[in-house]
């Protein structure tokens, strides 16, 4: 498999990951961490960021132990990289605001992912939640 191949396979792996850890560990067992993101907090920082920081470091492991020969460890990592600094961009700035900037993008997918988004925080409990993916989010979402 060639390099670009490889990081494709790394950020779209970690959209299908992220949708199937999100769903069943995060709102299962891990929900006494991810639960802070579905309370309203006036803190920069959430407990649930750790998410983000073990993501990280795996990508970090992958490209530093890749690097000399740039092999599809390097790749894989920055794929998860890529997907890491996508899902900074529209979920923490664009969607919830936690930087903030001058306005929201009007773009339809955007508003389609926004509304998939406030649909899934509907609720704060560990259970009743829908739309579990961040890019990926059903058809519905986009309909006027």
């Amino acid at each position: 498999m060639s390099s670009l191949a490889f990081l494709c396979l790394g950020f779209g792996g970690m959209e299908i990951f992220s949708w199937f850890f999100h769903k069943y560990v995060m709102h299962g067992p891990l929900w006494c961490i991810h639960k802070t993101h579905h309370h309203v907090t006036k803190s920069f920082f959430e407990l649930n960021d750790i998410f983000s920081f073990v993501f990280g470091a795996v990508a970090v492991v992958l490209i530093f132990s890749g690097i000399g020969s740039y092999n599809y460890r390097f790749w894989l990592g920055i794929g998860i990289s890529a997907y890491g600094l996508s899902y900074f961009i529209l979920h923490d700035i664009l969607i919830h605001r936690r930087v903030k900037t001058s306005k929201k993008p009007v773009s339809r997918y955007f508003i389609g992912i926004s509304k998939a988004h406030r649909s899934h925080h509907k609720t704060n409990k560990k259970k009743g939640a829908v739309s579990f993916g961040l890019l990926l989010v059903p058809k519905k979402y986009f309909r006027r």
